[in-house]
Order: structure tokens, then C-alpha cells, then sequence
């Protein structure tokens, strides 16, 4: 974790000095940009972890573990792609969930395809987005050929997963 922040707040260095080489302006209004976007998102990202924390006390692990857990199998695969399709929501809302979730003992596998399922799939953007704009046919098109990659990408998730901690 050390070293993400270190190396986005490296970008964020470089990008401010070459904004302010260009205009001292553009950093200022630059900075300004960044804490209004700051606020915005600060309060989601609050109630997000905390709904996180809640969820890792009340969920039962043995059922986790049968359901979601990394001997889960295919059944685990179609459940985290299931869920990942319908699950509405941004990144700051999944990401603390999943890593609950894998904190609490669930599969890599199936948290991957349910990832893969929620940005490929996501039903709630194909209904309010996709078809309205694209059309139907379109976007059943598109739904159709990318039903079978969240399991895929979650089984070969599971097996680097696997032969990178030699499980």
C-alpha cells in the first residue's frame, strides 16, 4: 500500500510541477479541482467503509466459504458472476465489499468474476445506458458475448492465484 501512495503522489508532483512550469494558474485551479472532487467523494467513501466493517462482523464464514470460498468451484464462479451483474454501484462502494469479502474468506476466483461480471455485465448500465443510447440489439449483442468471460477470467484468476501462492 506504501508504495502505490508513493508512487501516485510522485505522478501528483510531476503533474503539478509541469502544470505550474506551463502557469502557476493551472496548478492552483488544478488543486482546487482535486479538493472539490476530494469533497465530493469523501463522504462515499466514509459510509462505504464503514458498510464494509459492518458486513465483515455479521457474515457468517462457513457459509461464505461454501458459497464464494475458494473450493467453490464452478458454482462459485456463477454466483460471483451472478452477483457482480447485478450488483449496482461504483468502485467506492465494490472494492471495500470484495475486500471484505476476501478478508472473510472468499475465493479469488469467484471475486474476480464477480469484479468482471460488475464491469462487463452490469445489468443496471445496460438498462439505463446501453440500450437506450446503442440500442437493443446492440446491447444484447454485446451482453451475450461477454457472458462467458467473468467465469473464464475468474477460473484462470483462481489458478495464477493458486500457482503463485503454491496452494
Amino acid at each position: 500500500m506504501k508504495g502505490v501512495f508513493l508512487f501516485i503522489l510522485a505522478l501528483c508532483l510531476a503533474a503539478s510541477f509541469i502544470a505550474f512550469k506551463k502557469d502557476p494558474q493551472l496548478a492552483q485551479d488544478g488543486l482546487m479541482q482535486g479538493m472539490s472532487m476530494l469533497l465530493k467523494i469523501l463522504p462515499v467513501l466514509v459510509v462505504a467503509f464503514i458498510f464494509a466493517g459492518m458486513v465483515e462482523q455479521i457474515l457468517p464464514r462457513d457459509i461464505l466459504a461454501d458459497i464464494l470460498g475458494r473450493d467453490s468451484g464452478l458454482r462459485g464462479l456463477l454466483l460471483g458472476t451472478l452477483a457482480g451483474a447485478v450488483m449496482p454501484g461504483g468502485p467506492f462502494v465494490l472494492f471495500p465489499i470484495l475486500a471484505v469479502l476476501l478478508k472473510a474468506g472468499a475465493g479469488v476466483g469467484p471475486l474476480v468474476a464477480f469484479l468482471s461480471s460488475w464491469a462487463l455485465l452490469g445489468f443496471h448500465r445496460l438498462i439505463i445506458y446501453e440500450a437506450p443510447i446503442m440500442g437493443w440489439k446492440f446491447a444484447l449483442c454485446r451482453m451475450a458475448a461477454s457472458l462467458i468471460f467473468p467465469v473464464i477470467i475468474g477460473y484462470f484468476a483462481d489458478l495464477a492465484w493458486r500457482f503463485y501462492l503454491k496452494e
